[in-house]
C-alpha cells in the first residue's frame, strides 16, 4: 500500500478538491444549515457516514468486471436505491438519538438521498476505483465539507447571534457566550448573518478570500518562474 497516495487521496477534500469552497456541491444545505456550529457538526456526521458507506457499495458492485457490466447500463437508478438505504438508516438513527438535531435539519436529512457530493464522488470516483480507495476518499470528501460548513456557521453565528452553539444533546451541552465582546464594544449583533441572506453573504465573503488567496500565490509562483523578485 502507498501511504502517500492514501493520504493525498484523504487530504485532498480539505484543500485541493474542496466539495464546497473549490468544486462548490452540496451548497443547499451549506447555506440553510449553518446558522449554528452544532448544525454543521450534525450534517457532517450525516454526510461522514452516508458518503464513506455509498463510495464503498458503488465501488463493490463495479469492482468486478462480470458485476460491472450488468450495474453500470443502470448505475444511476442502482446509486439512489443504495444512497437511498443509508440516509433512511441514517434518518432513523438520528431521530432516534439526537432527536432535537433530527427536528433542525429536518427536510435537509432525506435531500442527502440528491446530495450532489455523494453522487459527485458516485460517479467520479467510486465506480472506477477500489474500496479502500474509495472509502479514503469518501471520507475525506466528507470531512473537508464538514470542515466548510462549520467554517461558514462560525462566523454566521458569532455576527448573528454572539454565540458558539456547539453541541446541546442531552446534558452534553457546550456552548459560549461571547455576548461580553458585542456588549464591550458597544455594539450588538447583526440579526443578518442568521438569516438565508446571511449564508450567502458569509459564502461569498469566504469563497473572496479563498480566491484572492489563489491569485496571490499564482502571481507569486508566475513572478517566481520569470525570475522577479517582489
Amino acid at each position: 500500500m502507498d501511504i502517500k497516495a492514501v493520504r493525498d487521496n484523504f487530504l485532498k477534500g480539505f484543500i485541493k478538491e474542496n466539495p464546497l469552497f473549490v468544486t462548490v456541491l452540496g451548497t443547499c444545505p451549506a447555506l440553510a444549515i449553518t446558522t449554528k456550529v452544532e448544525n454543521a457538526v450534525g450534517m457532517g456526521i450525516a454526510l461522514f457516514f452516508v458518503l464513506i458507506l455509498s463510495n464503498l457499495l458503488v465501488s463493490l458492485v463495479t469492482f468486478k468486471p462480470k458485476l460491472r457490466a450488468l450495474v453500470m447500463p443502470v448505475r444511476i437508478p442502482v446509486y439512489i436505491v443504495l444512497i437511498a438505504t443509508l440516509v433512511v438508516i441514517t434518518e432513523m438513527l438520528m431521530e432516534a438519538f439526537l432527536q432535537p438535531l433530527y427536528v433542525t435539519l429536518g427536510v435537509f436529512i432525506p435531500l442527502i438521498v440528491v446530495n450532489c457530493i455523494i453522487f459527485g464522488r458516485a460517479e467520479a470516483y467510486a465506480s472506477d476505483h477500489k474500496p479502500l480507495d474509495s472509502v479514503v476518499d469518501g471520507a475525506g470528501m466528507a470531512l473537508g465539507f464538514t470542515m466548510a460548513i462549520i467554517i461558514i456557521s462560525f462566523f454566521r453565528e458569532i455576527l448573528g447571534s454572539g454565540m458558539i452553539t456547539v453541541w446541546t444533546q442531552g446534558n452534553a451541552d457546550l456552548v459560549f457566550d461571547l455576548h461580553f465582546i458585542y456588549d464591550f464594544l458597544g455594539i450588538t449583533p447583526i440579526d443578518m448573518f442568521t438569516k438565508p441572506v446571511g449564508g450567502f453573504v458569509m459564502f461569498g465573503l469566504i469563497l473572496a478570500v479563498l480566491a484572492a488567496g489563489a491569485n496571490a500565490k499564482a502571481e507569486k509562483a508566475k513572478l517566481a518562474a520569470a525570475g522577479v523578485k517582489k
